[in-house]
């Protein structure tokens, strides 16, 4: 027997696409590279990004990262003899690349799950450089990272996604019930260390044991650094927890003065606003970190949920992925959107439903899947798609995976996709609704967007349907400032699916459809819509979106101050967030909810610096909250419990009027006499007939402390409400729109576009108060084309939910402050008014806030 040959000389391949030529790829391996990964390869190779500490390369859905990425870890481990890591968000899209690497001729182990049952074989290879470990991020982003040593080039899969699955690693949940990190008793005891940093409503309801149907999606946020020793009495529950509990205290435990805490009726989840990534070994040892994205985006949201400034970006020019048909059932006339999901859903054969929970992806699967066919979840694909695949009919129900299912051709021809999936983890919600920071976070809802768009169309030859259901998610994809930010292609797909929906029968709707089902047999959609859509691409172009230099900009400072207020260097921490704020002022109006939160928690580290003995930033806190508020789009700053000393703050004159009127009212009016009038506001605002809702609205203009009236004469608004002449609303009520579908006709928006100027002229006041608006009360989603090219900026479309929220809220306020009226000194009651309404979120300026969420302009895209 001959000796074994002993060491492995390190190969000379120049660059990666030179080796591509030589591995011993299978026979069942792709031909060969297609011209983009070749060009993205040989951008790589130029010598500015091999010396990059961290690259991005772009490649979109549906067009083939794996393969370059696999040969350029390849390349590394054959020509620089060093260890390689590939890690991708999920078990199962780990042994998908796996498979890949296999087929392409690139020696893998994998490293996923509990490392003690790693196979001390694959351990070895790695170990030796023998071949690349392909992982999860949650073995990189872990307590104690046990790909040791540590891998010299590190590849992360679905970058773009990277948020959900670092952020996770950096966040300590604890549950009511229903899921792994359940845990009453625990709940109750961090509310009880949370309470002095919640207002006296939302603990009430916080403690409740059912959630209020208004208050249940509502997010409360705790900032630690403002509260003396709640850091410290947090850590000394959650330092004695086990599993599962330990691990993820572990990762935060150093940082977690600095962290947030956001709190539902369900949820607390604890956590730093930018994961501190510096602290894991695992990462920063890394001599090259490369980040494989679906868009590379262009408001620096990759550096924030990695933790890494100076990212290098390598974009191609976009190839093409397939083609779609987009249908909206929500926007067809007369018609039941269930109806038509289910029966295009019975023609295709087989949908894959995607939705941000599980419980509104299996409601809608169920809901639509034909007698007998098989739904299945989660738990049945946790091993790949294949057994959904191999179904004849079916449909499959999946909760926040819009990367990684990989359906192509006859795998599946449909998807459903159902809401805005912008709230994955509560920070996410607490800033998209309370904060309206929806511009820093964009960029990834869009991203998610895009992913599930493209889950059955994964070559440049396939083609599927996809369905949008539900008022949020179509409200979404019309707005022009979403279409504009996407790729001309799915521009194109959009407009053309929006026109083909709107004001058309269900019987057109489905022969465009079966048209396009039957494009292998008919020449129908390629010689009718083809053209159309070809011709729409070529007219669009993708802009960015308004904001996104500034956060571009602002990225690497945002990753600097949380890394300083992780170090407890709180002065220098404010510093730095202050600079943040800065930089976010060029984004304008975009940003400007961003910018309030950047200054408040300016604020809120300067004032731990000054309780840490810092004295002289304490009237700099102060001035800095007092910003922070002023800046906020609505009344959310004020909604937290103040500093301590903290000087008085004005009310803006609306809100001072409103405070006025309710507390007169309150002292005057005998209390029986207010309750009816009450229950009888919130009965009529959920009805439909407008005898009973008109003289409702108005009543609620009334509770608002306003000076509500319906005027007189034809064509004018159905009720105004008038803040003195600070800020005045003239509301429009077409309830009796009694479905969602079609759209608000152009005559009704021409109706209110002129109802302030006559407002004005009512009240004889030279010119309408800044912050005025109009609104039409409708269930419908879309405005005639024509009408919103006309309409003016201060006209909104309000959904008659949102009115009947805000009547139900007032009602909780005015009971509950007509039960505290008694024995009530007539000169403070105001500022318990004010109290009371801020904690609601019924003061005019947050009323404004949540009725001017659809700009009419906005609503509508070019005829």
């Amino acid at each position: 027997m001959a000796f074994k040959r002993v060491g492995v000389e390190k190969a000379s391949y120049e660059t990666p696409e030179a080796l591509y030529r030589d591995l011993p790829r299978t026979p069942e391996a792709v031909p060969g590279l297609l011209t983009h990964q070749g060009d993205l390869l040989r951008w790589y190779a130029e010598p500015k990004h091999l010396g990059a500490q961290d690259i991005a390369l772009e490649l979109p859905t549906g067009t083939g990262k794996t393969i370059p990425a696999l040969v350029i870890s390849e390349w590394w481990r054959q020509t620089k003899g060093v260890r390689v890591a590939y890690a991708c968000p999920t078990d199962q899209l780990a042994r998908q690349v796996a498979a890949t690497a296999a087929r392409e001729g690139v020696p893998a182990v994998v490293l996923t799950g509990d490392h003690r049952k790693w196979l001390l074989a694959d351990q070895i290879r790695y170990d030796a450089g023998e071949a690349v470990a392909i992982t999860t991020y949650s073995t990189i982003f872990n307590s104690s990272p046990k790909l040791d040593p540590h891998p010299d080039l590190l590849v992360f899969d679905d970058a773009h996604n990277g948020e959900q699955y670092v952020a996770e690693q950096y966040c300590v949940k604890v549950s009511r019930t229903g899921d792994e990190f359940s845990d009453t008793e625990l709940f109750d005891e961090l509310l009880d260390i949370l309470a002095p940093g919640l207002n006296e409503l939302s603990l009430r309801r916080l403690r409740k044991a059912d959630a209020e149907a208004g208050a249940r999606e509502s997010v409360e946020l705790v900032i630690l650094a403002q509260h003396d020793g709640m850091a410290e009495r947090l850590a000394a529950v959650l330092s004695g927890l086990r599993r599962p509990w330990m691990f993820r205290y572990a990762m935060i435990s150093k940082v977690l003065a600095s962290c947030l805490v956001y709190l539902t009726h369900s949820s607390i989840q604890i956590r730093p606003l930018v994961p501190p990534t510096q602290e894991n070994r695992a990462f920063t040892d890394a001599r090259q970190r490369i980040y494989l994205s679906a868009t590379l985006g262009d408001a620096g949201d990759l550096e924030r949920s990695f933790g890494r400034s100076g990212i290098v970006r390598i974009a191609l020019p976009e190839p093409r992925s397939g083609q779609r048909f987009l249908v909206f059932p929500d926007l067809v006339s007369q018609d039941d959107a269930d109806a038509l999901t289910e029966e295009i859903t019975r023609r295709a054969g087989k949908a894959l439903v995607l939705a941000p929970d599980a419980a509104t992806a299996l409601a809608t699967a169920d809901a639509i899947a034909q007698p007998g066919w098989p739904v299945l979840t989660k738990d049945d694909v946790k091993n790949g798609m294949e057994a959904f695949s191999a179904l004849t009919r079916g449909v499959c129900a999946l909760a926040s995976r819009y990367d990684g299912l990989d359906l192509p051709h006859e795998a599946c021809r449909l998807v459903v996709i159902e809401s805005v999936p912008d709230r994955d983890n509560l920070q996410e919600r607490f800033l998209s609704v309370q904060v309206r920071a929806g511009a820093a976070l964009n960029e990834r809802v869009r991203t998610r967007v895009v992913q599930g768009l493209g889950r059955c169309t994964r070559a440049a030859n396939d083609w599927a349907l996809v369905i949008v259901r539900g008022q949020e998610l179509t409200r979404y994809l019309l707005r022009p400032e979403i279409q504009s930010a996407l790729s001309p292609d799915l521009q194109a797909e959009i407009r053309f699916g929006m026109e083909n929906s709107r004001q058309t029968t269900t019987g057109d709707v489905l022969e465009n459809v079966q048209a396009f089902l039957d494009q292998e047999t008919s020449p129908v959609w390629r010689e009718q819509a083809v053209p159309t859509l070809n011709t729409l691409r070529a007219s669009f172009q993708r802009t960015p979106p308004a904001g996104s230099e500034a956060l571009a900009a602002s990225a690497a400072a945002e990753i600097e101050a949380c890394a300083l207020a992780g170090h407890s260097k709180w002065s220098e921490a404010s510093s730095q967030a202050n600079r943040v704020a800065n930089l976010l002022s060029q984004g304008g109006d975009a940003t400007v909810g961003y910018r309030a939160f950047w200054i408040l928690l300016a604020g809120m580290w300067a004032y731990r610096a000054a309780a840490e003995g810092n004295q002289s930033l304490l009237a700099t806190a102060h001035q800095l909250v007092f910003n922070a508020d002023r800046t906020a789009p609505g009344a959310w700053v004020r909604a937290l419990p103040s500093l301590p000393d903290a000087p008085p703050t004005d009310m803006p004159p609306q809100d001072d009027v409103a405070v006025a009127a309710a507390a007169s009212q309150i002292l005057n009016q005998p209390p029986g006499k207010l309750g009816k009038r009450l229950n009888t506001m919130v009965a009529g605002l959920a009805e439909v007939s407008h005898e009973r809702y008109e003289p409702a609205l108005t009543e609620l203009g009334f509770f608002l402390g306003a000076e509500a009236s319906k005027p007189q004469g034809s064509g004018r608004s159905d009720s105004n409400w008038c803040w003195g002449n600070h800020m005045w609303f003239a509301l429009e009520a077409k309830s009796e729109h009694k479905k969602p579908e079609g759209m608000v006709p152009h005559n009704d928006i021409r109706q209110v576009n002129d109802q302030l100027k006559l407002l004005a002229a009512d009240r004889d006041h030279n010119g309408i108060p800044a912050g005025s608006i109009t609104a039409i009360i409708s269930p419908r989603l879309a405005v005639d084309p024509t009408g919103a090219i006309g309409a003016a900026e201060h006209s909104h479309l309000v959904h008659p939910d949102t009115i009947l929220a805000l009547a139900r809220e007032v009602d909780h306020a005015w009971t509950d402050l007509i039960g505290k009226r008694t024995g009530q000194d007539a000169t403070r009651f105001p500022q318990l008014v004010a109290t009371v309404f801020a904690q609601h979120g019924i003061l005019p300026s947050q009323v404004r806030d949540r009725l001017t969420e659809h700009p009419v302009t906005n609503l509508g895209t070019p005829a």
